[in-house]
């Protein structure tokens, strides 16, 4: 069998190895990169929200989107909507730190719409991660912003 320079397992599918910088960018191979978030991990739905919250206080926005990703393909299916919607949340962080204001601005308008229709699970504040994502999407320009300093706090409490 050849080598598969492309990153793909044996059945095609993408599985890039290359180091990724904080904000989930592609480094050169070699290159010093961030730990990669280990995928499809089962986490209780107050370990998730502590885990996101850590990186996304890190600057790490792509990272904590990984982790609402593995709660809502691993969730109850009444909760996907809610998980998807904080997985957007984080991904629109991540295009706006990017510089992709227009990416950064529809994914936080999005998120902010689907997580919407709960009340507070797991102590997450609705109201106030949607108000975060509405401003935040009105006040992106061309620069970038920093990923820690927008940071929203995902709970009513300092400690989720």
């Amino acid at each position: 069998m050849t080598e598969n320079p492309r990153d793909r397992d044996f059945e095609g599918r993408a599985r890039n190895a290359r180091p990724r910088d904080g904000l989930g960018r592609p480094l050169p191979y070699g290159a010093p990169g961030v730990e990669r978030q280990p995928e499809g991990v089962v986490r209780a739905p107050g370990e998730t929200l502590r885990e996101a919250q850590r990186l996304l206080d890190a600057g790490m926005p792509f990272h904590a989107h990984e982790v609402f990703e593995d709660a809502w393909k691993s969730g109850p299916g009444e909760e996907e909507a809610l998980w998807r919607g904080m997985a957007q949340l984080a991904v629109g962080l991540t295009h706006a730190a990017r510089g992709n204001p227009t990416g950064g601005a529809r994914l936080l308008l999005r998120g902010a719409e689907r997580i919407s229709g709960y009340e507070a699970p797991y102590g997450i504040d609705v109201p106030g991660l949607a108000s975060w994502a509405r401003d935040l999407a009105e006040r992106i320009e061309n620069a970038p912003v920093d990923a820690a300093v927008e940071a929203p706090r995902l709970t009513g409490s300092d400690r989720p």
